[in-house]
């Protein structure tokens, strides 16, 4: 996914149960139970996130590609529906 990159994403904090992205001034929590695609990713994929509008990010190594949106909200968004394979 190539283009211009938007405001600035990063990861805060992880865990072994998940990590906490900083988008803008609002930190998210992905617990992987929700987002398992980022389970057995390495710390450098997981860090290497990019807003690629203002509310979307894009984990370029992963090629995950999520809403802020279905990250605040993963029980409105099936897997399925998510850019990406579980």
């Amino acid at each position: 996914m190539d283009g211009i990159y938007f405001s600035c994403a990063d990861v805060t904090s992880l865990s072994p149960h998940g990590f906490w992205l900083q988008c803008g001034e609002e930190e998210l929590y992905l617990p992987f139970v929700e987002f398992p695609v980022f389970e057995h990713a390495t710390i450098a994929q997981i860090c290497r996130v990019r807003c690629v509008s203002a509310g979307r990010v894009y984990w370029p190594e992963l090629d995950v590609d999520l809403t802020l949106e279905a990250i605040r909200n993963p029980m409105a968004y099936p897997r399925d529906s998510m850019n990406y394979d579980c």
